[in-house]
């Protein structure tokens, strides 16, 4: 049977693969606004990727979403909102304003939310390891925007900060979710998507009407649909089961280093190498963080 130590390995790679493949969602999302409104390409990209998940969902006859109670219609009504609705819908627009590997790493405050909320929601105590593992996150974030910001990167910035506080509710309200074990994830996946990429679909066909699609934006809606949503949602979800909602945040800073690397070899988005060694600098801080709970667990 399994150790704790290895579901825990387990979880974590989980959480490092949804990581990466989120990593490439800015890049591409970057490549599909010169086709697509921003709310169209987000509502489009959740809506079908809930639309892939539901046979699996009613793959028991949907005994799952039956016997969900209302207080949790709420939290999943929540989640959608949170994520989808307005943290994606945000950042997405945001992409519009800035490089899609600053939009990545301005991500890396989430866990900084995260870590305030877990503290009084989830009752989740971070230790002092953890703690100097965020402030070297701080200190990397910092170097990495040490250059300045072009002119209209500041209006960029509010809307992307935004959106990370979206996601922070979304990662301590998830990991509320899956630490309770009272849906499966398919369910804790699915419902979310449906419901706020429903929302943000309606509100892209009222604000930028109906789309007109070409080859590219519809490779492009189909990809970040199936891979960088319906798979890799389901890969953060069941890691939540295990990981802490802090510990899973920070393990999302490492998606810059991914965008910055699609973004150099297809959009051609070069960075200096203070940029570049802040990027690292963040890797180290989440390197403590990680490297506590697999001590603990040893």
């Amino acid at each position: 049977m399994p150790t704790e130590k290895q579901y825990h390995l387990l979880a974590v790679t989980e959480a490092l693969l949804a990581t990466i493949t989120w990593g490439s969602s800015f890049v591409l999302v970057k490549i599909g606004l010169k086709y697509l409104g921003p709310l169209t390409i987000a509502g489009l990209r959740y809506f079908l990727a809930f639309l892939i998940l539901l046979p699996f969902m009613f793959r028991n006859g949907g005994a799952s979403v039956s016997s969900l109670t209302p207080s949790m219609w709420l939290k999943l009504f929540l989640l959608g909102l949170s994520a989808y609705t307005i943290g994606n819908g945000a950042l997405f627009w945001g992409l519009k304003f800035l490089p899609a590997t600053t939009a990545s790493f301005l991500m890396s405050f989430t866990p900084i939310l995260v870590l305030v909320a877990g503290i009084f929601w989830l009752k989740e105590i971070p230790t002092g390891l953890q703690i100097l593992g965020m402030i070297v996150v701080l200190v990397g974030t910092a170097l990495f925007f040490s250059s300045g910001l072009g002119a209209s990167e500041p209006l960029g910035i509010g809307i992307v900060v935004f959106a990370s506080a979206s996601f922070a509710l979304f990662g301590v309200l998830g990991r509320d979710v899956a630490r309770a074990k009272q849906v499966d994830t398919v369910t804790q996946t699915a419902i979310p998507l449906g419901l706020g990429g429903g929302l943000v679909l309606l509100t892209a066909l009222l604000v930028e009407g109906v789309p007109t699609f070409s080859l590219a934006a519809l490779g492009i809606i189909l990809f970040l649909a199936l891979v960088n949503t319906a798979i890799a949602y389901m890969l953060y979800n069941h890691a939540l089961q295990k990981l802490t909602a802090l510990e899973i945040n920070v393990l999302l800073n490492l998606s810059p280093l991914m965008t910055a690397l699609l973004a150099w070899v297809l959009i051609d988005e070069k960075l200096g190498p203070i940029k570049i060694f802040g990027m690292w600098l963040a890797f180290g801080g989440v390197f403590l963080v990680q490297w506590r709970k697999s001590h603990s667990s040893a």
